[in-house]
């Protein structure tokens, strides 16, 4: 995901953590060891360590508790290393977000602006995505081609260059969330389909609001998929 450089310290600590986190020597709802703790076990200067503490936050896996440390939110999901490097994970996690508010917005400009056209265009996506999902098969390019649709809706050019100039980003994190799908309960598929349904009903209904406020729950969902854990504990 990210251009070849070479990781930083407080990187390097940042992935030994996820991968305690993971291995669940650190639990979900445990508290970690202590700043200096962490220092001497990794070797390395507290700021290194509280550099990589804060991206652990920034990511939603720990939480800082005023006088009482840090503890673990959420960890990734066990089969996620079956399709990544733990160490993509955060650049996976980056992706996301920056969907969130560019996808989000395209959508609300799409549901003031689509057309017949642009309707028939995402409802034919859609059921090739829907397809596949029955098909139990990965559906990448149809769940991008339906992005792209909505994107286009917005008729600002700008919307759809991004997602296109993005597009092996962006397959690469819809192909990790889609595969954890597929490893899931069937309840799971029905979900991800019923929230761009509700993306394009809101576009349909030219509700630019709701239509903004379901493409960003959709995303951060698939986004918080790969994860084991809440947020909000």
């Amino acid at each position: 995901m990210s251009e070849t450089r070479r990781p930083s310290l407080a990187d390097q600590v940042y992935d030994q953590l996820l991968t305690k986190i993971l291995e669940e020597e650190y639990p979900v709802h445990s508290r970690l060891p202590t700043e200096e703790a962490l220092a001497e076990t990794f070797g390395v200067s507290r700021p290194i360590v509280r550099g990589a503490l804060s991206r652990l936050r920034d990511d939603g896996i720990v939480q800082s508790r005023r006088g009482s440390g840090s503890y673990v939110l959420r960890r990734p999901d066990r089969e996620l290393i079956s399709f990544v490097p733990l160490e993509s994970v955060s650049d996976v996690q980056r992706c996301y977000e920056f969907r969130i508010d560019v996808e989000g917005a395209a959508a609300a400009w799409a549901a003031r602006r689509r057309d017949d056209e642009d309707l028939a265009a995402m409802d034919a996506a859609y059921r090739e995505m829907e397809d596949t999902y029955q098909q139990n098969a990965l559906g990448v390019e149809a769940d991008q081609r339906l992005h792209l649709a909505i994107a286009r809706a917005s008729k600002n050019p700008f919307f759809s260059s991004v997602l296109e100039s993005l597009g092996d980003q962006i397959a690469y994190g819809v192909r990790l969330s889609r595969s954890l799908t597929l490893l899931d309960t069937p309840v799971r598929q029905d979900l991800v389909l019923a929230e761009h349904r509700a993306v394009l009903e809101a576009i349909r209904l030219k509700q630019p609001e709701v239509a903004e406020a379901t493409m960003r729950h959709h995303i951060t969902a698939a986004k918080d998929r790969m994860f084991v854990g809440t947020q909000d504990e």
